[in-house]
Order: C-alpha cells, then structure tokens, then sequence
C-alpha cells in the first residue's frame, strides 16, 4: 500500500452502507403497536446502533416487559426480517465508493451489530453480496460495538494492523466508539436525526462528500 493511503476501509451496514435503518425502524414501529405502546424518535435515538443486549434492555424498559429482553428481541429479528424482503436501497454513494475502493485494490470490509443473516440477506438485496473481503455480525465476537472487537477481528481478517491507517465509517455512537476504541480512523455519517457523532475524528452528511474522498486518498 501507498503511503497515504488506508491500509483498509470497513463500513458499518445499517444506516451507513444501505439503508437499512430505516427497515429496522418499520419493525420497531411495529413491535412497539404490538404491545400498545408509541414508537418515538427517543426510542430511536436510543437503539441506533446498538447491540441486541443493549436493545434488549431498552426495549425491556419500554415496553413494560421485564425479564423479557430475549423474547422481545426475538420477535424484533421475525419482524425485522420479514420486513427487509420489501427491499432495500444503497445510502448515496455507496455503490461508486465501493468500486472505487475495489478499483484500486484496498481491502474492504462490513462489520455491523446486526445478526449476519440479515446482513447477508440486506447485501444480497442491494446487489453488494460479493464486494466485500470480510463481512463480520457482531454477534460473531465476544462483545459486539461499542467495544473494539468487532473492529479488532475485521483487521485480523484483512489482514491488516488495527491503527489509523485503517478508516471505519460509522452513523451510530457506538459504532463510532467501537472504532475509536480498536485505534482507527472514524469517519461519522449521521443517518438518525438528532443523534450526534461528535467523537469521529471526521464528518460527512453522505459518503459522496468530498471529505470521505479526502479521508480514503480518492483524488477526484
């Protein structure tokens, strides 16, 4: 690799690379209908990103279940699921960021909180199934986002150093810390109104900002 350029690029899927946060939202409107209660952007903004014990637990407290956290997000990965089969679209940007990454031979990556079947599937979906060298679910490691192993693992399998030669790109906080916390450059892309990424070392509104490019050495 170049000096300058990354020794690796990883994306996080969910509202980053596809939009398919907005697949996990339809699914949580309606787990929260099905036990009468009101879906606000609050509870968004709480379970962006985060990790099924952390949902778990939220959901738990919402919904007046509690002890119920694994059946609760059992029933949320049905619907979830079941509502990514009306399909799902790439965030701006995706798609030309990726073959340009794969164009000029940098390792590329997914590391995302989301069970791998609905990730592979979403990728299926998108027509991104084949682009990736790794694709890791948190569920796949010890402690998923925030904590650094699934970032940690994602360069193992690459094959690269974890450090800030490798740049992540992120939309939820703890994506971002999980990031931050493996050592590597994190690039923050918010896709849920009101939540804020002010640990990222950079931020973009999309991936076709001209910043991405900077960060990732894609002279234009």
């Amino acid at each position: 690799m170049d000096p300058g350029l990354p020794d690796a690029v990883v994306f996080d899927n969910d509202g980053l690379l596809l939009d398919t946060e907005s697949v996990w939202t339809r699914a949580e409107q309606d787990l929260f209908e099905r036990h009468g209660k009101e879906f606000t952007p609050s509870d968004k903004r709480e379970l962006v990103g985060t990790s099924a014990a952390i949902a778990g637990a939220v959901l738990e407290r919402r919904l007046d279940q509690p002890g119920g956290s694994a059946d609760l997000i059992e029933e949320l990965n049905a619907l979830v699921v079941a509502e990514l089969e009306h399909g799902v679209e790439a965030m701006i940007g995706a798609r030309e960021l990726i073959e340009r990454l794969r164009e000029r031979g940098t390792p590329i990556g997914l590391v995302s909180n989301s069970p791998l079947v609905f990730v592979e599937r979403s990728l299926q979906l998108a027509g991104f199934e084949d682009l990736f060298d790794v694709v890791l679910s948190a569920h796949e490691v010890a402690a998923p986002k925030p904590a650094p192993d699934p970032y940690l693992k994602a360069c193992r399998r690459l094959g690269v150093e974890p450090g800030p030669a490798v740049v992540a790109l992120e939309d939820s906080p703890s994506g971002v810390a999980a990031a931050r916390a493996a050592g590597l450059t994190v690039i923050g892309i918010p896709s849920v109104e009101g939540v804020g990424l002010e640990e990222a070392h950079h931020l973009a509104q999309t991936l076709s900002d001209a910043i991405v490019g900077e960060c990732l050495a894609l002279h234009a």
